[in-house]
């Protein structure tokens, strides 16, 4: 797509633009050049892999972690595969409970005032992830980078000329509790971050602003940045989709506009991350307007992973350069029991083949060595290393050894919806399990489906279009129906609200929290087809 076509409209030089926010935007137009300088090289991201490696190795040398382990400045990767285990968060967190208390030199040299808090899904246990100052540096220079992504692909940096509005969570940290004298930190990780930004972005680029950022109260908190940022010259937009979607609607009740752009002349851009689109993707481009450019981006607690530096389709671009040292482990060899037997099954960046579904393994700068975040990930070129987010690893539909993933779910229910016409609010699925006595009963997966008001359905139709497209997305879930290992869908039309509810309940509503779309069990599936309306 030629740069003209990102060109902002008419409306756009309608509101004069601050000069420190001119100033920004040519300095971004020089760093977009200094950092895609080097893609015309070939086997850059290769060699940027091994600089940070190297550096990371020698940090790790100095650590008690480091020492236990074995690790030294001059340890070969091969040495490195061989001895140090796969790790889930479980094997840290004995460690990261010294640096709570204050330990130095623990998992990172120097000590670590803040933690994360995450569970990865609405479902997981309750992880707190060290975010020491060099993490801080990692998400700061990768927040940059994959907005300059951004502006090379459009050709311009007028997205810098506005205000950024961030749908994140809480900026308000609570004290970790401690015999010891050391003060430590927790929250979100969108808290920590927006509370150590860089002078000039929190001058001239974000909002809605530290005292609205530290509601902790959703509802409050949206009709506050509804407020604030209407008068405001919004040029960008980042959040998870359904809360997107949710400040659309609370925009077109304070102003009687719609879409967003109606409101925000130079609104241009909409960051989105942390789940696939699939079927929202449609009511995000009505809710924003036309000329309003989707970015998609990958960050988690544990590391800002890729970011979009072309067409969708074209996945996203590895961040090879910015202090994490990235492995993948064939999803079909993972293990969750068995991680120490599978250190020489992951490969580096190196060995990566299109096509094939990875288990995510970082080396970062929080101290978290083969670290397994749980994400499954699947590369679309090696040449540059690009990237689609495929779900993750326990949230896999495999309760009749079909290996469904998150992606594939979401992309069969976009095209489904796409066409019956249909508008879906939210949506789980999840195994039902059917008995019999003499022991030849089966079981289908149950879909739960959450569709905008006043939607009429042929569930019959639904039904079969998302068994067939999902045949065609998944070898083994066609093995199993065509087999008869598996009996034909389920599909269940939840009423309106069932997951807010839900989510409430859970304590999980409002902003970067996220919807589990499947698991392998009926926890959630119970709970949404039990709850009173």
């Amino acid at each position: 797509m030629s740069p003209s076509a990102f060109s902002p409209g008419p409306a756009a030089h309608t509101r004069r633009v601050p000069w420190i926010n001119r100033a920004v935007a040519w300095g971004v137009s020089l760093r977009t050049r200094q950092i895609t300088r080097p893609w015309k090289q070939a086997g850059g991201d290769l060699h940027s892999q091994e600089r940070v490696w190297s550096q990371l190795i020698t940090l790790f040398s100095k650590t008690a972690f480091g020492k236990v382990e074995g690790i030294t400045p001059g340890m070969s990767y091969t040495d490195f595969q061989a001895n140090l285990p796969l790790r889930a968060y479980e094997s840290f967190a004995p460690w990261i409970e010294q640096m709570k208390r204050g330990d130095a030199n623990v998992l990172w040299p120097g000590r670590c005032q803040h933690y994360a808090v995450s569970s990865g899904t609405t479902a997981g246990r309750t992880k707190y992830l060290p975010i020491t100052p060099a993490m801080l540096a990692h998400f700061r220079q990768t927040g940059l980078d994959s907005l300059c992504y951004y502006t090379r692909r459009v050709g311009h940096s007028e997205v810098f000329r506005g205000k950024h509005l961030f749908l994140g969570g809480s900026t308000t940290l609570s004290r970790l509790e401690s015999e010891s004298d050391f003060s430590a930190w927790c929250g979100d990780l969108s808290g920590i971050t927006a509370l150590n930004l860089p002078a000039w972005v929190e001058h001239a680029l974000y909002e809605p602003g530290r005292e609205i950022a530290q509601l902790g109260d959703w509802p409050k908190k949206l009709r506050a940045i509804v407020e604030k940022t209407v008068p405001e010259n919004i040029t960008l937009i980042a959040g998870i989709p359904s809360w997107l979607l949710i400040l659309a609607e609370e925009i077109r009740a304070r102003t009687g506009k719609a879409p967003l752009r109606a409101v925000w002349p130079r609104l241009e851009c909409l960051i989105h991350g942390g789940v696939p689109l699939g079927p929202f993707a449609s009511q995000l481009r009505e809710a924003f307007g036309e000329g309003v450019n989707f970015h998609e981006v990958y960050p988690a607690s544990e590391g800002f992973i890729a970011a979009q530096d072309d067409d969708p389709a074209a996945g996203m671009r590895l961040m090879t350069r910015a202090g994490i040292f990235y492995e993948f482990l064939p999803l079909e060899k993972y293990d969750e029991e068995r991680l120490a037997e599978l250190v020489k099954a992951t490969v580096p960046l190196a060995g990566v083949k299109i096509g094939v579904d990875y288990v995510l393994v970082m080396t970062t700068p929080a101290g978290l060595c083969r670290y397994v975040i749980g994400d499954v990930v699947r590369f679309v070129s090696t040449e540059p290393p690009r990237l689609v987010y495929a779900g993750r690893t326990r949230l896999q539909l495999s309760a009749f050894g079909e290996h469904v993933i998150e992606k594939e779910l979401t992309d069969v229910l976009s095209s489904a919806t796409q066409h019956h016409g249909l508008v879906v609010g939210n949506f789980h699925v999840a195994p039902r399990f059917i008995e019999s006595s003499d022991g030849t009963g089966r079981g289908r997966h149950h879909w739960l489906i959450e569709l905008k008001s006043g939607a009429s359905v042929d569930l019959s139709a639904l039904t079969q279009t998302l068994d067939a497209g999902l045949q065609r997305a998944n070898d083994d879930y066609e093995a199993k129906r065509l087999g008869g290992g598996l009996q034909a869908p389920e599909v269940t039309i939840l009423p309106d609200g069932s997951f807010e509810r839900w989510m409430r309940k859970k304590s999980k509503w409002g902003g970067q929290n996220k919807m589990p779309r499947c698991r392998s069990d009926r926890q959630i599936a119970d709970e949404l087809v039990d709850a009173p309306p």
